[in-house]
């Protein structure tokens, strides 16, 4: 009548039955381990309770109904959300309000509705214009601007109903982009350029947005603007004569417009820009090219060329404007030859002399260009070669648009005056005057008589030194067509495919071959064109604006050094072959370099590490120029064999003032010619020393070297001379001062004191001297001593001593026997005296006393002397 047991049934269930009252049947159903909802919500099985009436082998239990037991687990929130993903991105355009930009989504691990679901989405980060709803979708709250921030980053954060937020933020990143406008893309609006770089990429990360538009073809169209620097561009900035040799252009060429100089003052009034030797013309100045300069025959041969920038004539009857003029000097008023501008047309004029044709024949060349007036440096050469002219104008050949005919020039004995930026009206006006004044600027104008220049040349001469280049052509890619204009400072590209114009443009560069450029910015302009499929124009490409910026380069030192000081025999300078100037010149160049130490503190840069680095570069000319008196051509000389010029791009010219090595060359080739430059005197017996000073340039003088100072003294083969200089020198040890003789002194062989003698020579003369005035000095004791014992008491003796002080000290190494060295003899008496005096204590009277007795010395016949210098010896 009790119950004992409940038993359930299922398999492996988590749970037990046990009775707690047999009586009353009651038990309690109780889990035999922790439950958990996230592995199982709910359980179900059936129960059966068991009465005691079991035997002792367990059977005969009386069972009771099956019933059915449902159990629920209860959540407990114990998991926080979790976001589906590490970060969240999205893109939008600039410009729009967006409903949803994107949706960010958590989970919770949680087995209950209550704790499982999320129930909101919040926005953690501050002060963005951004909001989120429950279900996770980001919106803009207000209109995003590209310029002012290109991307967000916020983060997120999720909350369970049961209030619970997620352990971790998540990072959502907003990327804001402008509104598609078609352009190029990725490219910076400065370009860097360091002096010897090469060539380096104008553009290269370059490409081209077309937003999503159908391109079937694109045109672009990069320029290099350079008309503000120089003639134009970066060219060499060497004298016209060096360009000439250096480009191979045949000699002769007469350079009209020279830098002013004692030699070449016709251009002193004009206005001048010195660094690149430009000659300005404000309409009001002329210059007078003096009688000789150019040869007053000019056959039917011969070129004109210079660099011209001119603008639109003032005026709507525009004046003829000058640039070269031969007319009449006086009397009349005729022109026999001239270059002019008239109404932006180049007219060159040529009238033939009536003995040279007597027919109508070819006067005017007339040629319209539209570069003639676009205020633009541009290089002219006006070939002509009768009755053909031919005009090159940057390279390009012109034939003339219209020839006009005259009659020839009668002859006349009137003379003629060349001009340069006007005409001169020598005749038909009351007062000689200048007119047809020229308004521009000219450079390098030169005529070169008799022989014509080839195309190669005239390319040469313009050549610009900086300019666009493409890397590496062969990689360029099919279907690009490209152009480069003749100075290279434009290039046109052409393609179907926007990534071949990508990768193409990327490979555009800009190149400086000059080792010193002109510093300063260079504009560039990419102008591009596209074309749309069935279209004509589709989309409008912007116009690119930038600039290459050439920094200034390293200014080099250049130094020359040698030997600065040397004594050779007048023999060898009388040679035929002279006496080297410079055997070991050296000439080098080092540029300054600062380093800069990464731990350099800021109160340390002053005290920054510098380098000297050799460099090599060219030079366009070396001077040798004579200190002092110029060279007497009767009697002096400086040669240089012209054969060692040749291979070289170098000439020379010499005068009385000195020796001119000129044209563009390396240093190693300027040092060979100077070593052999000789100098010859085959008159040195009135020559002691010359002086000579060495200076170089590069760059027509923008880049100078120190002066090199070199003295030569001439020692002549006579022992009289050799010993007549050391004599002068004991007396004025300073080699500056002059000696001046007594006047009763007959044949003083100079007036001034030799100058110094090698280091050398200086100290065994000084050692010869010494060892001559202490023999001297002893012999005069011993003299004195035995006059004194011989001659006591009479009065003739005070007269005998100062005769031996006048006579005595005479160098007892020279042979007083020689006839030719008698003068020399009483030169050296007078030296003697003065030293004798100098230290002496006796009266000005005495010093007269003496020179009357010098003039009775060198009086008396030779035989006489000879024997009172034995008796006093």
């Amino acid at each position: 009548g009790e119950i004992c047991a409940f038993k359930i049934h299922g398999q492996e269930m988590p749970f037990e039955a046990v009775v707690l009252n047999k009586t009353s049947g009651e038990g309690r159903l109780r889990a035999k381990s922790p439950i958990d909802c996230e592995l199982q919500k709910e359980y179900t099985f059936i129960i059966q309770a068991y009465d005691c009436g079991s035997g002792p082998s367990g059977t005969n239990w009386k069972k009771s109904h099956k019933a059915v037991v449902h159990i629920q687990v209860k959540d407990v929130n114990e998991f926080s959300p979790v976001f589906k993903e590490g970060m969240y991105k999205a893109t939008v355009t600039e410009g729009k309000i967006y409903d949803s930009i994107l949706q960010v989504e958590a989970i919770d691990e949680d087995c209950s509705p209550q704790y499982s679901q999320i129930c909101n989405y919040e926005i953690v980060t501050t002060d963005v214009p951004f909001a989120i709803d429950r279900n996770g979708n980001i919106r803009n709250t207000e209109k995003l601007n590209y310029d002012n921030q290109h991307q967000y980053e916020i983060m997120v954060t999720a909350f369970d109903c049961g209030q619970k937020h997620a352990t971790e933020d998540v990072l959502v990143q907003v990327n804001v982009k402008p509104v598609c406008k078609p352009g190029w893309q990725d490219w910076n609006k400065r370009i860097q350029y360091k002096p010897g770089s090469g060539s380096i990429p104008l553009f290269p990360s370059i490409h081209l947005e077309t937003c999503d538009g159908p391109v079937s073809s694109i045109h672009t169209t990069i320029e290099l603007q350079t008309n503000y620097i120089g003639k134009g561009c970066d060219r060499e900035t060497y004298s016209e004569k060096s360009l000439q040799k250096l480009c191979g252009a045949s000699s002769g060429a007469i350079d009209l417009l020279p830098s002013p100089s004692a030699t070449t003052n016709w251009t002193a009034g004009l206005l001048m820009d010195n660094n690149d030797m430009i000659f300005k013309f404000d309409g009001k100045q002329g210059a007078k090219i003096p009688d000789g300069i150019v040869p007053k025959n000019l056959t039917d041969q011969f070129t004109i060329t210079l660099w011209m920038k001119h603008g639109p004539s003032p005026g709507l009857r525009a004046e003829k404007e000058t640039i070269l003029c031969n007319s009449d000097k006086t009397e009349m008023n005729r022109h026999h030859y001239a270059l002019y501008v008239h109404n932006c047309r180049l007219v060159f004029l040529l009238r033939k002399d009536f003995d040279q044709a007597d027919t109508f024949r070819p006067a005017e060349f007339h040629w319209k260009l539209d570069q003639i007036c676009d205020k633009e440096w541009h290089y002219y050469v006006v070939n002509v070669e009768f009755p053909v002219v031919t005009l090159y104008m940057d390279g390009t050949t012109y034939e003339p648009y219209l020839v006009t005919n005259d009659w020839p020039i009668h002859p006349s004995h009137i003379a003629m005056q060349l001009t340069v930026g006007a005409c001169w009206q020598g005749g038909e006006v009351t007062k000689p005057r200048f007119a047809q004044y020229f308004h521009g600027s000219l450079a390098s104008l030169t005529i070169r008589p008799g022989k014509i220049e080839s195309q190669k040349v005239i390319s040469c001469l313009q050549a610009c030194k900086e300019g666009l280049d493409i890397n590496s052509l062969e990689s360029l890619g099919q279907g690009i067509k490209y152009h480069f204009n003749p100075s290279q400072s434009v290039l046109v590209m052409e393609g179907d495919d926007i990534e071949n114009i990508n990768q193409a443009l990327r490979k555009v560069s800009y190149i400086n071959s000059r080792q010193f450029p002109t510093a300063g910015v260079r504009r560039l302009k990419v102008s591009s064109k596209v074309q749309c499929f069935g279209e004509d124009v589709c989309i409008t490409i912007p116009d690119i604006d930038a600039h290459v910026m050439v920094f200034q380069a390293n200014e080099p030192k250049i130094t020359i050094s040698g030997m600065d000081h040397f004594a050779r025999p007048a023999a060898q300078f009388e040679s035929e072959r002279g006496v080297i100037l410079l055997p070991d010149i050296r000439i080098v160049s080092t540029v300054t370099k600062m380093e800069h130490p990464v731990d350099l503190k800021e109160h340390d840069r002053g005290n920054k590490p510098v380098v000297l680095e050799e460099m090599l570069h060219n030079l366009d000319f070396c001077d040798i120029l004579v200190i002092g008196a110029e060279l007497d051509p009767e009697q002096e000389c400086l040669e240089l064999d012209r054969v060692e010029l040749q291979g070289k791009h170098l000439d020379a010219t010499n005068s009385t003032a000195g020796y001119s090595i000129y044209g563009v060359d390396n240093m190693h080739n300027y040092e060979q010619v100077l070593r052999q430059i000789r100098y010859r005197n085959w008159f040195t017996s009135a020559a002691f020393d010359r002086k000579f000073r060495v200076k170089c340039s590069e760059l027509n003088g923008r880049y100078t070297s120190n002066e090199f100072n070199l003295e030569v003294n001439i020692l002549h083969s006579s022992n009289s001379n050799f010993m007549d200089h050391v004599n002068h020198m004991i007396v004025e040890p300073q080699f500056l001062q002059s000696v001046h003789h007594p006047e009763g002194s007959i044949n003083a062989v100079h007036n001034s004191v030799v100058p110094s003698v090698a280091t050398l020579v200086i100290i065994i003369c000084v050692s010869i001297l010494i060892f001559i005035i202490t023999l001297g000095v002893y012999r005069i004791r011993t003299a004195h001593q035995h006059s004194s014992a011989d001659n006591e008491g009479s009065k003739e003796n005070e007269m005998d001593w100062d005769d031996s002080a006048l006579t005595i000290t005479v160098n007892p190494m020279e042979k007083y026997e020689k006839p030719h060295q008698t003068e020399e003899e009483s030169e050296e008496e007078d030296i003697e005296d003065e030293e004798e005096d100098t230290t002496s204590t006796e009266s000005d009277e005495s010093e007269e006393e003496e020179e009357e007795e010098e003039d009775e010395v060198i009086v008396p016949k030779r035989d006489k002397q000879n024997v009172t210098r034995q008796e006093q010896l």
